[in-house]
């Protein structure tokens, strides 16, 4: 049910890197802090070989992905950080869905999706949202939260189905992830038949002249917009409740940002507005703020402590071939249970993944030019066990919650596009591993003074040593990969 986007940061740059290589359990490094012969960076390539060979950054697709690969909420112990327009507000949170006397048929259809218990965000949220009189609402959330089950049940509950006309409208950026959160729409209400839900999305065309009798509306800005302002399908000021998911997904596509804030303009007052984002930088909090007026505010603390439970090593290498040469030493050495390899870009991650699987490795690929089902499905394989490495660019750095991965290994250091380190995509790629309180292991390959340096800048970053990996580790490492 949860929603968030799970792979911001796709590469955009080619790897300046020419590789590295085979595992120098003991060798030192020269003062430059690599070694004697290792080689600077190969020279940037093209824009137009970078086109033909990096990963294009879709976020709406990225988000798509996520909803399509959770079935279960994600267990976290994150804390809840809550911030009331009025301070001197009681804050109510729930421990149960009885709490919340809902209607018996929404209570029937809740625990028919499999929820048993509110998550974190929906004990908090959820007073929120069915409060009288009603509260607007602002909450980033990360994937697997089940915000989107939240708010859907929010629509669902303020309802008057006695009443033919749209009530509740919720805006997603793209036609896929709107008719996604529409299935949990007509999940949630499979009980209450009485409510309605139609789709304001491309090629669902109506007659002109005509007045919707649906009570929810679902659909993505644009279409969403014609209905209210132009076909005259919606009257907007009859709208309970207008909720924005996405909101970030939604301000990366041209158009979107003015068209959900023109709907916005034209509802009433006393219109309950939701807001939900991955993110809270600064264009998606000015935009949030344009849209929802004194709003409540809640944020799922991300686990920046992951890294506290994380080991973290590196290797001195030479060349690509020698960096393989030093994964498959690494698996010579120790038992790994399931491991993520990251690579900058496609190119790169096809070879390995090739070679891997031609030292009887069982390996799934990952990257940007699949199709979105296509790496649902791969995900999923790789979650139930039937393959024990997946190779992937950046497209796979966030949102992934696979409980036995134990070892991340940065083939290539995240860089941005204009070669610093990028330390947000370190951290979501190691954060892949020592989740849910468990130890990781993450492995960073280092060849050149450039990488050496984005290692050294990355450690004093997070504050975090980051030591070389060395032949009196190995048991130790045994441990937590196994």
């Amino acid at each position: 049910m949860a929603t968030d986007s799970w792979a911001e940061a796709v590469d955009k740059q080619e790897a300046a890197l020419d590789s590295m290589g085979k595992l120098q359990l003991k060798e030192k490094p020269e003062e430059n802090g690599t070694t004697a012969n290792a080689k600077d960076s190969a020279p940037a390539k093209s824009e137009g070989e970078k086109a033909a060979d990096d990963d294009e950054i879709d976020v709406g697709a990225q988000s798509l992905l996520n909803k399509l690969i959770r079935n279960n909420l994600v267990n976290t112990t994150n804390q809840v950080e809550v911030l009331q327009k009025d301070p001197n507000s009681p804050l109510y949170s729930v421990k149960s869905f009885e709490e919340l006397r809902l209607k018996p048929q929404l209570l029937q259809g809740v625990y028919g999706m499999g929820f048993n218990r509110p998550s974190k965000i929906q004990e908090t949220a959820l007073p929120m949202m069915l409060a009288e009189p009603p509260q607007n609402l602002i909450a980033q959330s990360q994937s697997g939260t089940g915000k989107t089950a939240a708010f859907v049940l929010a629509m669902l509950s303020h309802v008057d189905p006695n009443n033919k006309y749209p009530q509740c409208l919720c805006v997603s950026p793209t036609y896929e992830l709107a008719l996604q959160t529409g299935k949990v729409i007509e999940q949630m209400g499979k009980y209450y038949p009485e409510v309605k839900l139609v789709y304001a999305i491309r090629g669902n065309k109506l007659q002109r002249g005509m007045k919707l009798q649906e009570q929810i509306v679902i659909g993505t800005p644009g279409t969403m917009l014609d209905w209210c302002s132009k076909f005259k399908f919606i009257d907007p000021k009859k709208i309970k409740v207008f909720v924005l998911d996405e909101a970030d997904v939604m301000i990366a596509t041209q158009g979107h940002q003015d068209q959900s804030i023109r709907i916005q303009r034209m509802l009433p007052k006393n219109c309950q507005m939701l807001l939900f984002s991955a993110t809270f930088e600064e264009s998606v909090w000015n935009f949030a703020q344009r849209i929802v007026p004194d709003p409540n505010i809640i944020k799922l603390k991300r686990e920046e402590e992951t890294l506290d439970t994380i080991k973290q090593y590196y290797v001195l290498c030479n060349s690509k071939e020698e960096k393989f040469q030093a994964l498959s030493n690494i698996y010579g050495a120790i038992t790994i249970a399931q491991a993520m390899i990251f690579c900058h870009t496609r190119k790169t991650a096809g070879w390995l993944a090739g070679e891997l699987s031609r030292e009887g490795h069982q390996v799934a690929l990952l990257s940007g030019e699949m199709q979105v089902e296509q790496r649902a499905a791969v995900i999923e394989r790789f979650r139930d066990g039937k393959e024990k490495v997946l190779v992937t660019t950046n497209v796979c750095a966030r949102g992934i919650d696979v409980e036995q991965v134990s070892v991340v290994i940065n083939f290539d250091l995240p860089i941005d596009k204009d070669g610093n380190p990028d330390n947000e995509t370190y951290l979501h790629r190691i954060g892949r591993t020592g989740r849910f309180g468990k130890r990781g292991l993450a492995i960073n390959m280092v060849d050149s003074k450039m990488s050496m340096d984005i290692l050294y800048r990355i450690q004093e970053h997070f504050n975090k040593k980051i030591e070389k990996l060395d032949t009196d580790d190995l048991d130790e490492i045994e441990k937590i990969a196994s």
